[in-house]
């Protein structure tokens, strides 16, 4: 293998969540920079295509973990699938039982394979609430770099560079009309709600941006529920514009990378914007950024978090799936005024 990059081909395992999928982007970026030679086949979920488009040398190949790759059966179905588009090397930036598993089946034919240290016991120790050790972990971006280094190709990531914004296509300008206003994105949404900012805060927040007049605020968001309470919002303020539901991954893409400024929960949509170099002020609730996963590149000063002093357990889990009784209503700590101050210093520097 030639530690220059030159014919090399990297199979990259990351499955998970879409802000997992989303923080490889600059790691992957920096690589294919630095390393003109490499090729990197992504393997990942179908929806999380669009998310690799922006990236020379980089194809995805769909993981059906669901049906066809299923189970070690389907792994191995998997494998044999892969096997002909000939690695050199496996980046596993997942490490769970499925790539594991994988890890086994390249084994027989000795290819180098480096998986992600998660730091379980670290992330442990930051989040329990007996005896807890309150500091900063690497970040995820960093723990990805870690393994291309490990096969031999490290990278700095202080000189990765931005995703270059995207042309809109005529059905996206179909439901954003351009002016001269400034674009807010809001993504209000997360897995758990121990991320998610009070949705009655949010409106008061969307309230004042559309009463200045200068703003056009554009929602996101998934899922029936969410596309429900989406357009309930937008249908309430002149400026405000719900994108959920209308537009395919691809298509959001384009709109986050023309934004003036993303306003996002501890979540995906903060992560593909930091691709793009779009500000991102974010709002972190049982989570914190100390666990590894502030969106790249974004300064600190754009996060806006719940106060530890009234709830010294934060964070309470990675993930923000772990709420303890009393914690129901820390990101009530984050004022409206503050998110509203923090939105406008972003948008008028």
């Amino acid at each position: 293998m030639d530690k220059k990059g030159k014919h090399t081909h990297i199979l990259v395992i990351r499955l998970s969540a879409m802000g997992d999928v989303a923080m490889t982007v600059p790691v992957l970026r920096t690589l294919i920079e630095k390393y003109p030679g490499i090729q990197l086949t992504v393997l990942t979920k179908k929806p999380f295509t669009p998310i690799f488009e922006g990236l020379e040398r980089v194809q995805v190949k769909v993981a059906d973990v669901k049906n066809r790759h299923k189970g070690l059966m389907g792994l191995w179905r998997l494998y044999k699938e892969l096997k002909p588009l000939k690695f050199d090397a496996v980046a596993d930036l997942h490490n769970v039982l499925r790539s594991r598993v994988l890890k086994k089946y390249f084994a027989l034919e000795r290819i180098p394979f480096a998986q992600i240290d998660k730091a379980r016991k670290d992330k442990k120790a930051l989040t329990r609430p007996k005896n807890k050790v309150f500091e900063k972990l690497k970040t995820t971006h960093e723990r990805y770099a870690d393994v291309f280094a490990e096969l031999g190709f490290p990278i700095d990531l202080a000189t990765a560079k931005s995703l270059d914004r995207i042309q809109l296509s005529e059905n996206v300008l179909g439901f954003v009309q351009q002016d001269t206003k400034k674009w807010v994105g809001i993504a209000p949404f997360a897995a758990h709600e121990g991320k998610m900012y009070p949705l009655d805060s949010t409106e008061e927040v969307i309230k004042q941006l559309n009463n200045t007049e200068k703003y056009k605020i554009l929602l996101f968001g998934g899922g029936a529920k969410e596309e429900e309470v989406l357009e309930g919002l937008a249908n309430r303020y002149q400026n405000v514009e719900c994108m959920a539901g209308k537009l395919s991954l691809s298509e959001e893409l384009q709109l986050i990378s023309n934004l003036d400024v993303m306003l996002s929960m501890d979540s995906g949509n903060a992560h593909m914007a930091a691709n793009y170099g779009i500000p991102v002020v974010t709002i972190w609730g049982v989570t914190h950024p100390y666990a590894g996963f502030y969106p790249f590149g974004q300064p600190m000063e754009n996060a806006l978090m719940a106060d530890r002093e009234a709830y010294p357990l934060i964070p309470t889990s990675v993930y923000g799936n772990k709420v303890p009784d009393g914690y129901e209503k820390a990101m009530s700590t984050i004022k409206t005024q503050e998110v509203l101050d923090k939105l406008m210093r972003v948008l008028e520097s």
